[in-house]
């Protein structure tokens, strides 16, 4: 059984920065794909950035060059630095677990962005 349990999220002033953690439990995280979605109200939950077990990465289109995804293998943990925030940014933040089509989700962690 595998536990993602996200932490870092916030308010935060436009142009502010944020960095999103996601810890898992369990022993197959550093062979898994991470990915961080989220879920603006009244949106549907759209990939924001994933990577793969080798580091490769990939972003939504809104926030290339503005956010970061990596990971830390030593401990079970991927990020998400967060730069130049945008009111377009506020969601809840999901940290993602994917491993040949298995898949687990956190919980969610709240961002908002907003002056």
């Amino acid at each position: 059984q595998v536990q993602l349990v996200e932490s870092g999220g916030g308010l935060v002033q436009p142009g502010g920065s944020l960095r999103l953690s996601c810890a898992a439990s369990g022993s197959i995280f550093s062979i898994a794909t991470m990915g961080w979605y989220r879920q603006a109200p009244e949106k549907p939950r759209e990939l924001v950035a994933y990577i793969t077990s080798v580091g490769v990465t990939k972003y939504l289109s809104s926030v290339k060059g503005r956010f970061t995804i990596s990971r830390d293998n030593a401990k079970n943990t991927v990020y998400l630095q967060m730069n130049n925030l945008t009111p377009e940014d506020t969601a809840v933040y999901y940290c993602n677990l994917d491993l040949v089509g298995l898949q687990y989700w956190g919980q969610g962690t709240q961002v908002t962005v907003s002056s």
